[in-house]
């Protein structure tokens, strides 16, 4: 895959003999449209349809051309403003297993000849740049979790729970969805085909899981460098749509869909490497235990934990599942969820997790809804930077947080995680190192975002005031 920041138009585009290469193994294979898409700040990818025929213009910077600010919440330009072209990447070109008629790339977006700075792939594409200039390359890999749903006389429902729902009949005790054995037989239709796509993919997938939640899924697959690990994610999320409607299904991103369900994240495990001896991983030492390396970059993650965490769990409905226990909850009495911005081994109460079976940092405050381009980006930046300035991250915390008094907590060092998204985005706002890493016209925008959106949830009246309050006063 491409990975080269170019800072000039003409150079990022591809050779035409390889243009004309891959178009002709394009027709060969029937593919009659061509998907090239740009992602928005939200991290959802955009895009306009062309034919085949015009392959050669679209890879040249000559096909659509678009006026991002008019859509993608990038108010810095107006509409007197040049429109941004984009530049596919034929390394990512993939037929669309869902329609062999259509094929996918992702493309960067340009500007005035020079990478549109509201771009998060060329972004991250930078950041790899730069840290590569310091001597490392960062590895990744996602663990996607989401809930499967279906319409029930115009309301969605579990599609894998075949219980009455409450209030509609007898719903008694049952055994926990995660990992159970009938529900996986019986969603096989859905995710048997889901594995054999992402195996045809070559994305190497593992294992797919019956999550704690009914109709909650995870899917496993192996880990690649973080640019190709973020398309991934984003195809990702498109197949699962696609995939789900052909079962008269749909599925949901939501982090918290009830009150009662387990929280569906998108944890981050992040590793890392010398340029000089790729394949090496930086975390593990000679001896085959953890390296003092992986320390300090646990320290430059601990260190902008809160603007990461902004990014990452970038929801109103984020915060909702980033708490310890909840009333009425299904399948359990905790949520398994981090609370606090800590590290420990193999400790999934907190915010950090060495885990017993690979050489790698889990973050766990991350979900579904994520720009996959912006959190991987900061992350890269912030573990390079505890590398070259060996930030100590303090000792591990290896108890369950929570069962730990507050007493206890503030006298281990571990700070809360945001408790929601005004907390969050203030930490980001005042983050420098996540301002110059993001540029600061990304920042603005996904401030003036974000803020929007929390300022709407705020003036909202929900079910839960209207119950609570209504009648008691």
């Amino acid at each position: 895959m491409s990975m080269i920041y170019h800072e000039n138009f003409v150079d990022a585009l591809p050779e035409m003999a390889r243009v004309k290469e891959e178009k002709k193994r394009l027709e060969a294979a029937g593919v009659k449209y061509i998907l090239s898409c740009w992602i928005d700040l939200l991290g959802v990818p955009k895009t306009k349809p062309v034919p085949i025929s015009d392959f050669e213009l679209l890879c040249m910077g000559k096909g659509p051309q678009f006026a991002v600010h008019s859509i993608s919440f990038v108010p810095e330009l107006g509409p007197a403003d040049s429109d941004q072209i984009p530049v596919p990447d034929l390394d990512s070109l993939i037929i669309c297993p869902w329609d062999s008629t259509c094929a996918w790339m992702f493309a960067d977006l340009w500007w005035e000849g020079h990478p549109y700075n509201l771009c998060p792939r060329s972004a991250l594409k930078r950041i790899i740049k730069d840290t590569a200039d310091q001597g490392y390359a960062v590895m990744a890999g996602i663990e996607p979790e989401f809930m499967v749903m279906k319409w029930h006389d115009g309301q969605p429902v579990k599609a894998f729970d075949n219980d009455p729902n409450s209030g509609q009949g007898l719903r008694p005790r049952r055994q926990a969805f995660g990992y159970d054995v009938e529900y996986s037989i019986d969603s096989m239709s859905f995710l048997g085909e889901l594995i054999d796509i992402i195996e045809g993919l070559g994305w190497n997938i593992h294992d797919v899981v019956a999550e704690g939640a009914y109709s909650q899924f995870e899917l496993d697959f192996h880990y690649t460098d973080v640019l190709r690990m973020a398309d991934r994610f984003v195809f990702l999320r498109v197949l699962l749509k696609e995939v789900a409607k052909r079962h008269g299904m749909f599925v949901t991103f939501m982090p918290k869909t009830t009150i009662g369900d387990w929280r569906s994240g998108a944890h981050l495990n992040t590793s890392m490497q010398p340029i000089d001896k790729p394949g090496t991983n930086f975390f593990e030492s000679k001896s085959g235990g953890w390296s003092d390396s992986v320390f300090n970059a646990i320290g430059g993650l601990l260190r902008h934990g809160g603007a990461l965490t902004a990014i990452a769990c970038s929801t109103v409905n984020s915060y909702n599942g980033l708490v310890p226990r909840v009333g009425g909850f299904e399948g359990g009495t905790v949520t398994w969820a981090p609370t606090h911005m800590t590290y420990g081994y193999n400790n999934r109460s907190a915010m950090l997790r060495l885990p017993q079976s690979r050489f790698c940092i889990e973050n766990r405050a991350a979900d579904m809804c994520m720009n996959p381009y912006l959190s991987l980006g900061l992350t890269t930046a912030a573990m390079t930077e505890g590398i070259v300035n060996n930030f100590s991250p303090g000792e591990p915390l290896n108890k369950d947080l929570y069962s730990m008094s507050k007493e206890d907590l503030e006298r281990s060092g571990a700070q809360q995680l945001p408790r929601n998204l005004l907390e969050a985005i203030e930490i980001l706002r005042g983050d420098e190192f996540a301002r110059k890493v993001l540029g600061a016209s990304m920042i603005n925008s996904f401030l003036l975002y974000k803020t929007d959106e929390w300022e709407r949830y705020h003036q909202a009246v929900t079910d839960w005031e209207v119950e609570e309050y209504l009648r008691l006063y």
